[in-house]
């Protein structure tokens, strides 16, 4: 039973993720995006020095 649960879970999960970015290109985007707001946000605090 907990294993048919667990499949089952990883089955919603992985429609979820492969529904939100169709293709690897879409993916490599989502994550561009995350890391440029990271660096974005990194920036704003001033604790770096960019040189």
């Amino acid at each position: 039973m907990k294993r048919l649960f667990a499949l089952m879970l990883l089955a919603m999960f992985s429609v979820g993720t492969l529904s939100a970015c169709n293709t690897v290109k879409g993916a490599g985007k989502d994550v561009q995006k995350v890391g440029e707001k990271v660096e974005g946000a990194a920036d704003d605090t001033g604790a770096t020095d960019p040189r």
